[in-house]
């Protein structure tokens, strides 16, 4: 399949130090995303839409959310920038619902987990969705792409 990403990398210059707990997340979705993803770019001012796979790479720059695509073989096709405005309170969000549920892993029950779990998925769809918004004529991805590049976003929030 074209319409995909066959590599992600982040640029770490400038990001906090993470949790452990925030750098399994991170591995974990780029793993999923390396394994399972649909990333296509649309026709753009009567060019017809560059081919993949891609490899992309996710930057926050002067506050921005920037993605960097390039052709599976490193040819640039270009970059596009995102406000983070629209993420900032899903994202801070699912923070605090992260730090609830692995609270909650320590010392309740397994019923108020999984409802803590529900929460979190719950708030980290809306993530997804705001993600799939913003992409909007700049890129086409699914539901299950659009979640774990919203955990990748996180991680960039992280700090």
């Amino acid at each position: 399949m074209t319409n995909r990403i066959c590599q992600i990398d982040i640029d770490e210059r400038g990001l906090k130090a993470t949790t452990p707990a925030i750098e399994q997340e991170r591995r974990v979705a780029i793993f999923d995303l390396l394994e399972e993803n649909s990333f296509g770019l649309p026709a753009r001012e009567g060019r017809p839409a560059p081919v993949g796979p891609y490899q992309l790479f996710l930057a926050i720059r002067e506050g921005r959310l920037v993605f960097d695509i390039s052709t599976e073989s490193g040819g640039r096709i270009g970059e596009f920038h995102l406000s983070l405005g629209p993420f900032r309170q899903v994202v801070k969000d699912y923070f605090q619902i992260c730090e609830s549920y692995f609270e909650a892993v320590k010392r309740l029950p397994p019923s108020q987990i999984e409802a803590i779990d529900m929460a979190r998925r719950g708030i980290h769809n809306e993530g997804a969705r705001v993600l799939q918004e913003r992409l909007e004529g700049k890129a086409d991805v699914d539901t299950a792409t659009a979640r774990r590049l919203f955990t990748l976003i996180c991680v960039l929030h992280w700090g």
